[in-house]
């Protein structure tokens, strides 16, 4: 069930990143919906779950887009395994952690995406360090309000079941 659920988020924020982010920006990506997920699914289910749903993430945006095929996929499979090895280690239940894990794992996605083109020399990247510091705040913004959302759903659901017996 846990994977259909991962999926079915992936689905959704391709379906985001591609509609909305775009209309609303102007053509450039300030959010990274899909990393979002990957960041999310690796901060709650560990290092293999996040892995995996970086690779197959990343894959399936990539053959969306114009760019080589598996440089997202590896990009976002690394900093999947790499979140949810530190959610192991460290406590990160705190908003402060989960918002800089957010932020870091932008960053490390940004450097392995852009250092892979460059080093294959398909594309450069002509200072794009505002373009990462935006996108990274707006991953960790969204990333936050998610976590609050998902976690509040139960608590709500129980103040209803419990107010039905009243």
């Amino acid at each position: 069930m846990k994977a259909a659920g991962v999926l079915v988020a992936i689905a959704l924020a391709l379906a985001l990143q591609t509609t909305l982010a775009r209309l609303l920006v102007g053509g450039t990506a300030a959010l990274d919906a899909v990393l979002v997920v990957v960041v999310y699914v690796a901060l709650t289910t560990g290092p293999v779950a996040g892995m995996l749903t970086g690779s197959m993430a990343g894959i399936i945006q990539d053959a969306l887009s114009t760019g080589v095929v598996g440089i997202g996929g590896l990009a976002k499979s690394i900093v999947g395994f790499l979140v949810g090895a530190v959610s192991q280690q460290f406590i990160v239940t705190a908003a402060l952690p989960r918002f800089v894990l957010f932020l870091g794992a932008t960053v490390v996605h940004a450097g392995i995406f852009m250092g892979l083109y460059v080093l294959l020399d398909v594309r450069t990247f002509p200072s794009p360090w505002a373009a990462i510091l935006s996108q990274a705040i707006g991953n960790a913004v969204v990333g936050m309000i998610a976590f609050t959302i998902v976690e509040g759903v139960p608590v709500v659901r129980e103040r209803r079941r419990l107010r039905r017996r009243m």
